[in-house]
């Protein structure tokens, strides 16, 4: 698949929570000092609800985080687009290589071309818990330098940390979003089925009715791999206003040309 190609393919709707770090995490460099966090433990299942139709919705992610747990590792490529302060920046496609133990992510962007190039390897338990950061090519900073995974600079270009990239990120927040919506009472929520990136997926549309301190955006759609249940589209939209009756897009994430148990290992997030 072309890089022209693999773009056609992401270019359709959808969202919900956030979940996979993107953005162009930096044209930062030099490293920041904050408290190392721990990539979040995933937590139990809880019992299902019967009765509501998220009922079916939850028990696809149930299925994709009992996927994901028995997965060594992937690579794909991620496409990301997010609003950072209000300006929504360009489409990033990055090569991404992800393992869950030890929390491992690599990225090298591909496009767009001002950042092409620049790369962000991640391996917790090493280099004190920070990320090894290539800045674009051609810039006044030469070699990888050591950055925070919590450094200011990271959300200059970003609304997540690193700690929040990779799908069994996405699955979590889904899950937990989904559960309490299902308790709020205030979320419309429609399935369908659609072809994405060559794969047979359920569409999951989910619209908040009324504004929730619980809500973290207005409308979410997300692309369910009918096979793995694992999600790999996702797409978050604002409020609407008079300008924009649907909602401006907040993100996009979308992981296509998923390849699993790769064997992976530390060498590959080590720069």
């Amino acid at each position: 698949m072309s890089k022209t190609q693999r773009r056609r393919s992401c270019g359709r709707r959808s969202r919900v929570q956030p979940v996979v770090l993107a953005g162009a995490l930096l044209a930062l460099v030099s490293s920041g000092s904050r408290t190392a966090q721990t990539p979040p433990a995933t937590p139990p299942q809880p019992p299902a609800a019967k009765g509501t139709p998220f009922d079916q919705p939850l028990q696809w992610m149930y299925e994709a985080r009992k996927f994901h747990q028995s997965l060594t590792d992937y690579t794909c490529y991620l496409v990301s687009r997010e609003r950072v302060r209000g300006v929504l920046q360009k489409e990033n496609m990055i090569h991404f290589m992800f393992r869950p133990q030890p929390f491992s992510v690599y990225m090298k962007w591909l496009s767009p071309s001002e950042i092409a190039g620049q790369e962000v390897a991640y391996l917790h338990g090493k280099n004190n818990n920070k990320m090894r950061v290539l800045p674009k090519k051609g810039g006044k900073i030469v070699g990888f330098q050591n950055i925070d995974p919590n450094d200011p600079r990271v959300f200059e270009h970003s609304r997540h940390n690193i700690y929040e990239a990779g799908i069994g990120n996405m699955i979590e927040q889904v899950t937990r979003a989904f559960e309490k919506e299902r308790q709020i009472g205030k979320t419309q929520l429609t399935v369908a089925e659609y072809n994405y990136n060559n794969k047979r997926c359920y569409r999951i549309e989910a619209m908040r009715v009324d504004r929730h301190r619980e809500f973290y955006c207005y409308r979410t759609v997300i692309y369910v791999d009918q096979e793995t249940k694992l999600p790999i589209r996702m797409e978050n939209y604002d409020w609407p206003t008079t300008t924009s009756p649907q909602g401006d897009l907040t993100e996009l994430f979308c992981y296509i040309d998923l390849r699993f148990n790769t064997g992976l290992k530390d060498a590959h997030f080590t720069r």
